[in-house]
């Protein structure tokens, strides 16, 4: 985990930077694709939301979710990820709503810089590591 500070530029950047931007994602996708048939089954992008405790908490608090609402939400999530309702989400189609989520987070963000503790694998984390890098190597080059 790390402290970065973060804002709507460096997320758009981020998703800008097509090359570092597809890596970050694809591996993110070759993770999650637990028995590695190239595309995400509904339990494995449903483990992946479970290990982030992204739907449990509430600013960082636990909250009582029934079984009966996690499983609706997992499945509109999956929807939403599932462009072509093929049952399975593949690679295409995981960057591109990535990228759709990634961008609503910097609109959200807004031109004001804030402080946030990052998981390091977090793409928010790898956004501000590579603004970061370029900040640094434009320095050492003055």
């Amino acid at each position: 985990m790390g402290v970065v500070i973060i804002d709507g530029t460096t997320v758009k950047d981020f998703v800008s930077d097509e090359v570092q931007f597809k890596k970050s994602v694809d591996e993110r996708f070759a993770a999650l694709d637990l028995n590695n048939d190239g595309v995400l089954s509904r339990s494995e992008l449903q483990k992946a939301f479970v290990s982030m405790r992204l739907i449990k908490t509430h600013f960082g608090m636990d909250v009582a979710t029934s079984p009966d609402e996690l499983t609706q939400l997992y499945n509109s999530i999956f929807d939403k990820f599932d462009c072509d309702q093929s049952g399975t989400v593949d690679l295409d189609e995981f960057r591109e709503e990535m990228k759709k989520i990634l961008l609503a987070i910097a609109d959200g963000l807004g031109s004001c810089p804030i402080q946030m503790a990052l998981e390091d694998q977090s793409f928010l984390k790898q956004a501000a590591d590579l603004e970061a890098s370029k900040t640094s190597s434009s320095v050492s080059h003055t």
